[in-house]
């Protein structure tokens, strides 16, 4: 027996795509990809004088997960800029991401990995609950499993507990 998640909402997660952001990157960059600060390269890509950092996402996937009380009040009040803390957690079930081909076959592990972005939380009709303002926006920092369920016989990971932080906006270019 592996559980169910309580009180679904579904998160609209944008996973890095970090083959694309291997490729040639913009500018006098090799790729989009900055190996020294292991993050994505900051390109003004729109010519208004802010750089941006050079992201290729996979499409959006609406993924069911649980979200506590504490870290949905965070969450509603990030786009007024009153975030009294920029970390929260969301809970998701390994079940739903297997169904959903987020977990990687040869290892089990989860595709669900830092830096890869929340867009929105939606209610289980798919009704907006929540957008996230991007930027600063809010990335995967740390997805870790938490349990294996009830199942004697043949364990099976269960719950997969993801943290969520802000990002500082990029500066002006010089």
């Amino acid at each position: 027996m592996r559980g169910k998640l309580i009180f679904p909402f579904l998160a609209e997660m944008h996973r890095l795509d970090s083959v694309a952001m291997a490729g040639p990157g913009p500018g006098p960059h090799a790729s989009g990809y900055d190996a020294d600060f292991r993050e994505p390269v900051l390109v003004d890509e729109d010519d208004d004088g802010l750089a941006e950092a050079f992201r290729r996402e996979f499409p959006p996937v609406r993924v069911p997960c649980q979200v506590e009380p504490d870290a949905f009040e965070s969450l509603r009040m990030t786009p007024s800029g009153n975030s009294p803390r920029t970390s929260f957690e969301l809970v998701f079930h390994f079940r739903d991401l297997e169904r959903l081909g987020l977990v990687d076959a040869a290892t089990g592990d989860a595709l669900i990995r830092p830096s890869d972005r929340l867009g929105a939380l939606y209610d289980v009709m798919g009704a907006l609950v929540q957008a996230v303002r991007t930027p600063p926006g809010l990335y995967v920092t740390e997805a870790r499993p938490t349990g294996f369920g009830l199942h004697r016989r043949r364990p099976r990971r269960n719950l997969l507990l993801v943290t969520f932080n802000d990002r500082p906006q990029a500066r002006g270019l010089a």
